[in-house]
């Protein structure tokens, strides 16, 4: 990600970070209450493909299901990138605990990724007060099993910022209809054509390859438009 910016999984926002990175064998300290204000009512814990990858078959539900049951959905103002986000909820009970996104099983941690690949963390801001928690962030990491998965979110990461360079001219080229079509595109290839019985990474780099002919297909398809205006 740049520095002083996130990259929200698939929707850039403005966020500048005020905490410094932290060493993985580092130790910090947070409050908590206990109190779940955290999680209830929140619009901002963004879902990543294999996030949704995840409740998908943690309900057992095709991805495009659980999306349009539970989340909210819209296209990033920046990256011109689909942006999903859960639904908030207002009591303290998570129906996806078990399969619980990214941004839930690092909080009150955050991370950056950079287009290299390389992973840091760093502590949010909280304010609610409570019992002092203390942990190393390897540790702390382990705990919510964010190792085992940090390989596949470094891969979305960067598939959102390459594809934000590539779509973000092409909003711009392509005439209303079919600028829909490649959004319509965009949220097959990244989260709804998915199997939730087969592994993530392996469909995540079929659809960017089948992705990548149809946005090609779309760009001929102006071209030829426009030359034939020119006419």
């Amino acid at each position: 990600m740049l520095k002083d910016s996130q990259l929200d999984l698939c929707g850039r926002v403005d966020f500048a970070r005020t905490t410094p990175l932290l060493a993985r064998d580092e130790a910090f300290s947070f409050a908590c209450a206990g109190c779940g204000g955290c999680c209830r009512g929140r619009e901002d814990i963004v879902l990543s493909g294999f996030d949704l990858w995840r409740i998908a078959a943690r309900l057992r539900l095709p991805p495009q299901t659980v999306a349009r049951a539970f989340c909210r959905a819209s296209i990033g103002q920046v990256s011109h990138l689909p942006v999903l986000r859960l639904a908030p909820v207002k009591e303290n009970h998570c129906a996806i605990h078990d399969a619980e996104p990214l941004v839930c099983a690092l909080y009150p941690l955050a991370q950056e990724i950079s287009r290299e690949g390389e992973v840091s963390y760093f502590l949010q801001p909280t304010d609610c007060g409570g019992r002092v928690i203390e942990a190393k962030v390897e540790d702390y990491l382990a705990r919510y099993d964010v190792p085992a998965r940090e390989k596949t979110d470094v891969r979305w990461a960067q598939t959102c910022m390459d594809l934000e360079d590539v779509v973000e001219p092409l909003d711009a080229a392509l005439e209303p209809p079919l600028r829909r079509r490649m959004q319509a595109k965009l949220w097959q290839a990244l989260y709804f054509k998915f199997d939730y019985e087969k592994e993530y990474l392996p469909q995540l780099e079929e659809n960017l390859v089948w992705l990548g002919a149809e946005l090609q297909k779309l760009t001929d398809y102006q071209q030829r438009r426009n030359t034939y205006r020119k006419k």
